[in-house]
């Protein structure tokens, strides 16, 4: 699936991590962990692949998938196997700080949410990658991507910072031989693929965490 023959062995291959969030959604919109931070870890490793640019995601990133895996293989995994499960079981028990950071300011709900933050951004520059033109500026397109979704989240110094990283960004071509699937024409059909399933999975999460009013946690 999604070109996994494409993969070279040792090397970052997108596929895989898309594949990952291909598995992290069952037949009934359920969200399972394991295979969702899979995905990021991935994601993680691609952003890793292009030098320092991401850094400032990525190592927060590193940070919240292992406090995830930790919740995961604490003494109440099975209330982790899933999103949904985890919002209700940290909801229901009030492991939440809903209005100003306490003692839960590690719970599963806060730290899932930064990464689906994350996500948007990604899935915005992922398909401005994808549609975008040989000779478009990834730089351009990665910012336009930041500043829809995960700037608006971030304090001024973090949003000067990254629009000097950006800068750093190499050719749309370049960033396709790093996806590691093969040629363009190969890599643009895996995203129109695949980039639906990280958008149906992020418009699950968005719509869970506006139910229980959690969109905003501190």
């Amino acid at each position: 699936v999604y070109g996994l023959e494409m993969a070279v062995p040792g090397r970052f291959s997108l596929s895989e991590a898309l594949e990952s969030f291909r598995k992290c959604l069952t037949d009934d919109g359920e969200i399972l962990q394991e295979h969702y931070l899979n995905g990021w870890k991935g994601l993680v490793k691609f952003m890793n692949s292009l030098g320092s640019a991401f850094s400032f995601i990525s190592n927060d990133a590193v940070a919240k998938i292992q406090i995830l895996e930790n919740y995961r293989c604490g003494a109440n995994g099975q209330m982790y196997l899933t999103v949904q499960s985890m919002v209700k079981y940290e909801v229901d028990h009030r492991l939440v700080d809903l209005e100003k950071r306490g003692d839960h300011c590690e719970s599963g709900c806060r730290t899932l949410l930064r990464l689906h933050r994350a996500l948007k951004w990604l899935q915005l520059f992922l398909e401005k990658l994808r549609v975008a033109s040989d000779d478009s500026k990834t730089s351009v397109l990665c910012s336009e991507a930041y500043n829809d979704s995960l700037a608006n989240y971030h304090p001024w110094i973090v949003r000067k910072a990254a629009a000097i990283a950006f800068y750093m960004l190499p050719s749309r071509a370049s960033f396709f031989e790093i996806m590691n699937m093969g040629p363009s024409e190969k890599v643009v059909a895996t995203l129109g693929e695949a980039l639906p399933l990280i958008s149906n999975t992020y418009d699950i999460t968005q719509e869970l965490y506006n139910q229980h009013c959690l969109l905003d946690l501190p």
